[in-house]
């Protein structure tokens, strides 16, 4: 005998799901939307119309169809409504899911910029290594901008930048505050730099992530010897070098990178002392590929690092936002009390003035329910002006976004 699976378990499951997605906010809605998953109205749709379908095909005892696209005569157009206005909180608020994923479809693949940072023992080929990656990554697309920042470029000079621990922690400063100026989401930062600390690494790590880029570590792995030797043949030349007791204590404090830990992942290995050190490289032309392959909901061999609430920067607003947005939902809600009174039934339509739209509503609405709504509006607005919009100052643009707001949650 075969088990008819409950509607009412699918639905209550289906919106339990959007509730929570609601309550998380936009950056989860638009995280799932850029991971390709499917929008929540469409699995609802597509559940209700297979059950449906399974109901219909058992009393016939016809073999069951495959879910199809719930095309408008779907008996569940109406729940499809519903769950619309479940899942989304307001338009102004937050912007619908549907819309989020068509306009995700309509933009097949994005480019993505990088921070790449250099890591290797003193005199390992990391600027050699730096300017093959630049020339090669400028070969690969015309219209790039790559940029390296090392001491030079900072008229820093070696011996002097690394003397002692309190300078080079300095100049860990200095870099750091160079590459967060400058990491953007239109050009490619490679930091030409010892980079010989796992903890400095990862703070790198975290700008790239707070700016929502791609990042990866170019490891110049060439022996200590080799590195002394070369070393001393830039200073026969007379070329930038390390003085000898500089260079040993910089090699005896050099981690390595893991490609187990986030913040050395992905790790591009090259070894100058057997393979040299050419743009045509193969490990120069992987790092390239990934630094530059499109992106869509497809992707999975690059990953482009999500910023979190945690690692972005609370956007400071007005002082008077706040207020201004309690008293416009406040007044919403006593006019929505006041006409429900003033003739002892509920109102299908209230108008609060000439630029604001009208609150439909499909039944009685109690001044506890109107109470709790209008504290969880406040409550995702300023969510939601971590990562959006900051919230409105004037009384009109809040009472518009709040009369959207409940036109979902209890309207027609």
């Amino acid at each position: 005998m075969v088990r008819r699976p409950s509607l009412r378990t699918a639905l209550q499951a289906e919106r339990t799901e959007n509730s929570r997605a609601r309550r998380a906010g936009v950056a989860d809605a638009a995280r799932a939307s850029s991971v390709g998953e499917r929008c929540p109205l469409t699995r609802i749709c597509s559940l209700a119309h297979q059950l449906s379908k399974f109901n219909t095909c058992e009393q016939r005892n016809e073999s069951i169809p495959e879910p199809c696209s719930a095309p408008s005569g779907c008996p569940c157009v109406a729940l499809a409504g519903r769950a619309r206005r479940n899942s989304v909180v307001g338009e102004l608020l937050i912007p619908p899911l549907l819309l989020a994923d068509q306009a995700l479809r309509a933009k097949v693949s994005t480019f993505s910029m990088a921070l790449v940072v250099m890591c290797g023992q003193p005199c390992s080929g990391k600027s050699e290594a730096a300017a093959c990656l630049t020339a090669a990554l400028r070969s690969s697309m015309a219209d790039i901008t790559v940029r390296v920042i090392d001491e030079s470029s900072l008229h820093l000079g070696r011996n002097d930048s690394y003397k002692d621990m309190v300078v080079e922690k300095n100049l860990r400063g200095v870099l750091r505050s160079e590459v967060d100026r400058s990491v953007s989401r239109d050009s490619i930062i490679i930091v030409d730099s010892l980079n010989n600390i796992k903890g400095y690494r990862y703070e790198l790590w975290c700008l790239a992530r707070a700016s929502g880029i791609r990042y990866c570590v170019f490891f110049c792995d060439t022996e200590v010897d080799h590195c002394r030797e070369w070393n001393a043949k830039r200073q026969e030349k007379g070329e930038p070098s390390y003085d000898s007791n500089i260079f040993e204590d910089l090699a005896r404090r050099f981690e390595r990178p893991d490609r187990r830990s986030r913040w050395d992942s992905p790790l591009f290995e090259l070894f100058p002392s057997s393979e040299g050190i050419v743009e045509s490289s193969p490990v120069i032309a992987e790092a390239v590929s990934y630094l530059t392959k499109k992106v869509d909901s497809k992707t999975r061999d690059v990953k482009v690092l999500q910023p979190t609430i945690a690692t972005q920067s609370v956007r400071t607003t007005e002082a008077n936002s706040l207020y201004e947005m309690d008293k416009a939902t406040q007044e919403v809600v006593s006019a929505i009390v006041e006409a429900q009174s003033g003739l002892g039934l509920a109102m299908n339509k209230i108008s609060l003035g000439p630029n604001l739209p009208t609150i439909n509503l499909q039944r009685s609405v109690g001044l506890p329910e109107l109470r709790s709504l209008r504290r969880t509006f406040i409550k995702l607005a300023g969510q939601y002006s971590l990562s959006g919009p900051p919230p409105p100052t004037d009384a009109d643009s809040a009472k518009r976004m709040f009369v959207d707001y409940l036109n979902r949650e209890i309207g027609v």
